[in-house]
């Protein structure tokens, strides 16, 4: 399979036409390849209009989900960005693409450790990934200027509004585990904007400020 002709298809059928136009989000989807990020049996998939699973019951987001939130985040190169759930690390790839520097927390060492792997092998190391609850944020390097969070949630989770920079944006699903709105949040002298961008489904943000283990 000719992988660079799959992702310019990709491109061209699933993104351009749902109304992707940030030139740096569609040359980042060009570039990455999806298809080191998915076991080797579905690699023929990569590209395909849907989400895939990984393994652990966690699943890669459709390219288009992928390219939306990414846009929406509105990254010119010199952010440092907090993702929320590295899973297969794709969406961490795009990140590392699009921004200076990259923080990514995974409640699964399993997936982390695979991930770091992928990204190693390709190159990123503007990637900090650590292995913990998402939903507590990572105050350590905190104020980001942009939080993207991979998994749904009930709420948006306290802390990471806490630790969004002045003019920082924030998107991620909220609703129960079956459907979810994804929303843009954004932090202005004057409290929280928001906006919402489409109707999803995700997979459960479990942690403090999300689903507990037992309600997965």
């Amino acid at each position: 399979m000719d992988f660079k002709k799959a992702r310019e298809r990709m491109v061209r059928e699933q993104l351009i036409p749902r109304g992707i136009k940030d030139p740096r989000v569609l040359e980042a989807m060009r570039k990455v390849p999806r298809h080191l990020f998915v076991d080797e049996a579905l690699q023929n998939q990569a590209y395909s209009d849907r989400p895939l699973l990984i393994g652990e019951k966690q699943t890669i987001s459709q390219p288009y989900m992928v390219a939306l939130m990414t846009e929406a985040l509105e990254l010119k190169g010199d952010e440092k960005v907090l993702e929320i759930g590295t899973g297969s690390g794709y969406q961490t790839a795009i990140l590392a693409e699009l921004a200076d520097k990259v923080y990514s927390i995974e409640r699964l060492r399993s997936l982390s450790q695979k991930a770091r792997k992928i990204l190693d092998r390709l190159h990123y190391f503007n990637v900090v990934l650590k292995v913990g609850d998402g939903t507590l944020g990572w105050p350590e390097y905190a104020p980001y200027d942009a939080i993207i969070v991979t998994a749904g949630s009930p709420k948006v989770p306290e802390p990471l509004v806490e630790q969004l920079a002045e003019g920082g944006r924030l998107v991620i699903p909220v609703g129960d585990p079956y459907t979810q709105e994804l929303v843009k949040l954004v932090k202005t002298p004057e409290g929280i904007e928001k906006k919402s961008l489409t109707i999803c489904r995700f997979v459960n943000l479990i942690g403090k400020h999300g689903w507990k283990e037992s309600e997965y």
